[in-house]
This record gives C-alpha cells, structure tokens and sequence, in this order.
C-alpha cells in the first residue's frame, strides 16, 4: 500500500503529539521544583498521551516505509558466482613489502630520484 498525504499527517499528528507529551513532562518537573515538592510519578494523561502517541507514529510509519522485504539471506547471494564473494576491491594491496622479494625488485631511493631529475 502507498503512503498517502494521510498517512504523513498521521506520523506528523503522532510526532507534535509525542513532543507535547515530553514537554508537558518536564513542564510538571519543572513546577514540582518550584513548588518544593518531590517527584514520586507522572500525571497519568502525560503518561497516556506518551503511548498513544507512540502507537500512532508506529501506525503510520509502517505505511510511509513501504512494502516490507523478507529477510532472506540466501535470496540476494543467489546471483552471485562463488569468486565474486572474494573479489573485494578495497582489500587489494597494491604497495606492500612482497616486492622486496621479488628478484627483479630494485629498490628506488630518494637521492636515486633526486638524481634522475
């Protein structure tokens, strides 16, 4: 099912909603320190708002995400040959100490370069 203007303003509605929820949160915090007054619990309409808020933003962004894939491994690695699963270009190492084995290796130093020039 496609995601309709509807469904965006119901996660929008879920989003204001939840915020509002966290604002009116710290808004009693901050009334109970003025008031000298200990904190045992939040309003239970805070609390309420909170999770229904929750749920209706879970409810809409399952529509806006779009169609949900199966989780297969094996269906994305079907395609592929078993030596594409070791060609992995960003390990290859062009520049390392190996050449120095090489018995045609001449090492190139600075003042060789230096000299060239």
């Amino acid at each position: 099912m496609p995601a309709t203007t509807i469904h965006r303003l119901i996660v929008t509605i879920g989003f204001l909603s939840l915020f509002h929820a966290a604002y009116s949160a710290a808004q009693h915090r901050s009334y109970l320190r003025l008031n000298e007054l200990e904190f045992t619990h939040l309003p239970s309409d805070i609390i309420a708002q909170g999770i229904i808020s929750l749920f209706v933003i879970m409810y809409g962004v399952m529509y806006v995400a779009g169609d949900f894939r199966d989780i297969k491994a094996s269906a994305d690695l079907e395609n592929k040959s078993w030596e594409s699963f070791r060609n992995v270009p960003s390990f290859y190492t062009f520049n390392h100490r190996g050449k120095a084995f090489s018995p045609t290796y001449v090492s190139i130093t600075k003042s060789a370069l230096d000299e060239a020039e």
